[in-house]
């Protein structure tokens, strides 16, 4: 699933306005609910040549799977 609803912002881009903050974390946070593994890892770029996540879930204690296979994904690239 995506990391964020939207590709990479600059640093501070949206540092004053904490609803567009809160809704750039908007996807991650399911995995720190349910008490689940995950992981963001890289997967491209948009037009502006800014980083576009790739978010990875497991299964309970599966972390170690988890990261062999979000290895696998960075040595794609």
């Amino acid at each position: 699933m995506p990391t964020a609803p939207t590709t990479a912002f600059k640093l501070g881009e949206h540092a004053g306005n904490p609803v567009e903050m809160y809704l750039a974390d908007l996807y991650s946070v399911q995995a720190n609910v349910a008490g689940v593994p995950g992981i963001s890892v890289p997967c491209g770029k948009d037009k502006n040549g800014l980083p576009i996540g790739l978010q990875l879930m497991a299964d309970d204690f599966e972390e170690a799977e988890l990261l062999r296979f979000s290895n696998v994904l960075m040595n794609l690239n």
